[in-house]
Formats: C-alpha cells, structure tokens, sequence
C-alpha cells in the first residue's frame, strides 16, 4: 500500500533552505525527508524512493549533475532542480541529464508547489493512474489532495483526507482494520479499530448524502471498508 502523503526528499546543503521550505511542505499535504549533501540524498533514494526529489546543483560533496546522473541510475521518479546557477547552458544540461524541471534561487514557495504538483501528477500518468478519483457526487484530487461534494470544495483535515485517499487506493477492494490503520496512522495504531470507526463516522457526515446509509464509505462487518460507487 502506498503512502498517502507524498514524500519529497530536499536534497540541499543551505539550511535555511530546509526551515523554509520543510514546513511549507508539510502544510501543502507532503511529507518533507532532508538530506545536506549528495550522499545522504542517494542513500535515502535507494532506502526508500520518495515520491519526488528537489535537488540543489551546488553540493558540497558532488555537483548536482553528477548527483541526478547517479540517481538516475536507479530512480524514474520527478526531480526538480533547485540551484542559483541561472546561466541557460546549466538549465539545459540538467534537464538533459533527466530533471523534470528547474526553478531557480531565490524562488517563490508557490511556483515551487506548483511546479511539484505537475511533476506528480505528470508521473501519475506515465503509471497509468488516476490522478483523480470519482466516487458517486465525490471527487477526490490526488494530486491536489483536494475534495469535492457536488462540485462544492469540501474542508478536511488531514487525516481525514489521508484515509479517504487510503480507501481510494484500494480501486473498490476491502481494505482490513489492520491496513488502513498502518498506512494512515503507522503500525502503533494497528490494533485501534475504534479510533478508525470515529474517522469513518466524520467522513462519512461530511461526504454521504445520507450517513445512515452509507454508500460511498462501505462496511465489510468484522473486516473493514471500501470506497463504494467509484466511476
């Protein structure tokens, strides 16, 4: 089962640069993974490859480019270059080298986010996946981690949304207790089927047309749930 809040390793040595953007991360819906130098960011990538990678080219241990060439080697996943080389010649021989897209030093956090979200939602596609998912009068933006009732933007938190897009995950399947608690809440919690019944029951008040009985939110008794009406 996938995680459903996107990793995003932040390969840079500055900082600054991870207490900035660390947090905007985490408030956009990813989970943000540092590494301060090239090595570190390798071995993250072969430990467990994130969903996407911001690389910065001025290393202190390896120029970027000979970093990307690395990963490239055995990660397919978007690579943003982030780097104050704004010269044309270094932008094309990035992109050359297999980045997806370049965004240079100083940059804006929103231009960042948004050039993050094509890169995912464009890897969703060469996956075949679905970037969003239609479930009866509900649609759930995986890429944008956005929901919507009759066309109406629904507010969730974020572990409403994470076990919603848990559920969207299982294509119609029966997802147990035991899988839905360990992908959204971490092992520690696999055995709080309670704890799951009070989200069920919140998603289901904000999302059913009628929460008595359920049709988007189905129960299999004594096993678990699945996202019911998928398009």
């Amino acid at each position: 089962m996938t995680a459903f809040r996107p990793r995003i390793l932040v390969i840079d040595d500055e900082p600054q640069i991870h207490r900035f953007l660390g947090p905007a991360l985490d408030a956009a819906g990813y989970e943000p993974i540092r590494a301060d130098d090239a090595a570190a960011g390798l071995r993250e990538l072969a430990r467990k490859p994130p969903d996407a990678v911001v690389l910065d080219l001025g290393l202190p241990d390896m120029d970027g480019k000979e970093a990307l060439a690395k990963a490239r080697a055995f990660y397919d996943g978007p690579v943003i270059i982030l780097s104050a080389r704004d010269r044309e010649t270094e932008k094309i021989d990035a992109l050359d080298s297999g980045a997806d897209d370049y965004v240079e030093k100083p940059f804006g956090v929103g231009e960042l986010l948004a050039r993050l979200r094509v890169a995912l939602r464009h890897r969703l596609e060469r996956q075949g996946a679905e970037a969003t998912i239609v479930s009866g009068n509900v649609e759930i933006d995986l890429v944008n981690r956005r929901v919507s009732r009759d066309g109406a933007h629904v507010k969730l938190s974020p572990k409403e949304y994470d076990l919603l897009a848990c559920l969207a995950g299982g294509n119609g399947r029966v997802l147990t207790h035991r899988q839905i608690l360990t992908a959204v809440w971490g092992p520690a919690h696999e055995h709080d089927v309670q704890y799951l019944r009070v989200f069920v029951g919140q998603l289901r008040q904000k999302l059913e047309d009628d929460p008595a009985t359920p049709k988007l939110i189905e129960t299999e008794p004594g096993v678990g749930y699945r996202l019911g009406g998928l398009v």
